[in-house]
């Protein structure tokens, strides 16, 4: 059973009517968990990250010669890489034996997606010099001459 709470101006309102809910429960003890609605990554921002891993893919391509890097493959490498660079945690097996886990991009929020493009961005700067626009700047049009994404960066 869910429903939906929205608090504004100070006040909470839910889209059911709370008594009535508990009414259809079973005799029993329960929890009652509330937790923040969020929202998921946005298309755009998914197509600024791929943009900007592909700019990095030529990048290295030019830098090592290897042509691996702006393949769809190495592409792929870049974002797993960055994956594995800051979506990252520690966990414990069943076993207690400690072992890191990448998260992917694809389950993220848009609030965490914002973070990981901001961890992103900053990296490749320092690591490569390299300046990825966002779709705000400027000069964005000529880095990505195509369409410009409506990405809605920070905290959305």
């Amino acid at each position: 059973m869910e429903a939906t709470i929205i608090k504004k101006d100070g006040k909470a309102t839910m889209d059911k009517d709370f008594n009535f809910m508990l009414s259809l429960l079973r005799n029993g003890e329960y929890t009652l968990t509330i937790k923040r609605k969020t929202k998921p990554r946005t298309l755009d921002q998914n197509a600024l990250m791929w943009m900007w891993f592909r700019c990095v893919g030529g990048a290295l391509r030019e830098f090592t010669g290897e042509a691996y890097w702006s393949t769809k493959e190495g592409v792929e490498t870049i974002h797993d890489l960055y994956c594995k660079k800051f979506l990252t945690k520690m966990v414990i097996t069943p076993k207690g034996e400690r072992t890191e886990l990448a998260r992917g991009t694809k389950g993220l929020s848009t609030m965490e997606m914002s973070h990981f493009l901001d961890a992103v961005k900053t990296d490749i700067m320092t690591e490569y010099g390299i300046q990825l626009p966002l779709p705000t700047d400027q000069y964005y049009s000529a880095f990505a001459p195509s369409t410009k994404p409506n990405i809605k960066y920070g905290n959305n």
